[in-house]
């Protein structure tokens, strides 16, 4: 039922009860009794819905009371011969209650039983004057009683989720800001920037700072961003019991999150465990469909943008078969390499291009083989068993990899060169 379908009810029982008669004689009688019928109304609900007494907000039980009060005063200036009203103490309420986040359940339940409480009040005073048929009475009050009820439901609820949502808007739109400024950094002398992070909680000292980065496995998912909310809800639920705070957002095509905790109580007190650790199990229960990069952790806000700038590279080397990779556990080879390729065309030695053709010409014989000497600790005996050839096959190749590139694989230094520049060569 809508709201205009259900004032429209409302009214035409208001019309039925002035009709015959209770409207307006049965207001002196509801006037009597209605204090009777407010203290009915308020221990009903209180005995019969635990969220009110158990609420830890303190505003809950004085606002029931005030608005159990002016359901009260509104039926008696309806009895009295008042026009409709427009129930905006209803919608004030909820609204109230939806930034409380008192649950709409609750409030509805209260008006259930606020319906049996006043339909009994209204039926006593209206058969206490009636001069007709009593049947025909208790019966149009009943049906206004019904009706009052559904449209004070319709109005809570309409206005209850309208205000849902425009606090959901309103924190989406702050939680982004606070994201844009965390991970591209910000100046400290900006006034506002300062009062904003300071309001959320940014500026704390002794803090650490975690950045996560998430995507689906297939990368196109993203631009759905139905799919992306469901990812930020994830996190967000995976990572609501832990002793961290969170800011999750979309970013990029993205999922970014930015942790903290408290890294240390004083300067006295021992380190905790790092957040990444903690957060870390958390993640992993997120399923198959999401990888995810998480940074190192960090001493201040300051470097947020670093840890987001880590959290990116560790998602590049994220898999269906390790979902989760953490920037301290990627050897600082790949690390550098993958940096490296980002930063745009790389300008090599040419000779770089004479062993990338050879080494191909040979099968991959020659980069085998570099690689199985680094691995053997530059031991040519071990080397040649590992790749089941005979030393001197190895003291072969290197001399034809010096003779294409002038580099001597027999030096730490030259052969970490040669090392560096296939893998550079290949990416």
């Amino acid at each position: 039922m809508t709201q205009l379908e259900a004032s429209a009810a409302l009214r035409k029982t208001l019309s039925t009860l002035e009709a015959i008669g209770v409207i307006p004689a049965a207001s002196a009688a509801l006037d009597r009794q209605h204090e009777a019928a407010l203290e009915g109304l308020e221990k009903t609900i209180l005995e019969e819905i635990p969220a009110f007494s158990t609420s830890g907000n303190p505003d809950v039980l004085p606002e029931l009371e005030r608005h159990a009060k002016a359901h009260v005063e509104e039926i008696r200036r309806l009895f009295a011969g008042g026009p409709n009203g427009d129930f905006q103490f209803v919608a004030t309420h909820a609204a109230r209650r939806a930034g409380q986040k008192f649950p709409l359940e609750s409030i509805l339940h209260a008006y259930r039983c606020g319906h049996k409480v006043l339909s009994r009040w209204m039926r006593n005073a209206a058969t206490e004057t009636a001069t007709g048929n009593v049947e025909q009475v208790i019966s149009a009050v009943a049906d206004f009683a019904i009706e009052y009820t559904n449209t004070i439901s319709t109005i809570a609820t309409s206005e209850y989720v309208a205000q849902t949502r425009r606090l959901a808007e309103a924190e989406g739109d702050r939680r982004t800001e606070l994201l844009g400024i965390l991970l591209k950094g910000f100046d400290e002398s900006d006034g506002r920037v300062a009062r904003l992070l300071r309001r959320a909680g940014y500026l704390e000292q002794r803090q650490s700072y975690c950045v996560v980065v998430a995507q689906a496995v297939d990368p196109t998912e993203m631009d759905n961003p139905a799919r992306a909310q469901r990812i930020v809800s994830s996190i967000n639920d995976r990572v609501l019991n832990l002793p961290v705070r969170s800011l999750v957002g979309v970013r990029e095509d993205l999922v970014v999150g930015i942790f903290s905790a408290t890294r240390r109580m004083s300067g006295w007190t021992a380190l905790q465990t790092t957040l990444a650790e903690i957060i870390r199990p958390q993640l992993l229960k997120l399923g198959p469909a999401v990888l995810i990069g998480m940074s190192t952790d960090q001493p201040s806000t300051a470097f947020i943008p670093t840890a987001f700038e880590e959290a990116r590279l560790a998602l590049d080397f994220a898999s269906v078969t390790e979902r989760v990779v953490q920037y301290s556990d990627i050897p600082i080879r790949p690390i550098m390499l993958r940096a490296v390729r980002r930063g745009g065309q790389l300008t090599l030695p040419a000779w770089v291009d004479r062993l990338f053709v050879a080494d191909k010409k040979s099968r991959g014989a020659l980069a085998a083989t570099l690689r199985a000497y680094a691995e053997a600790n530059m031991n040519v005996l071990q080397a040649a068993r590992n790749l089941s050839v005979h030393p001197n096959t190895i003291y072969s190749r290197v001399q034809r990899i010096a003779d294409i590139t002038g580099q001597d694989a027999f030096t730490f230094n030259e052969l970490n060169e040669l090392l560096l520049a296939i893998d550079c060569r290949r990416g």
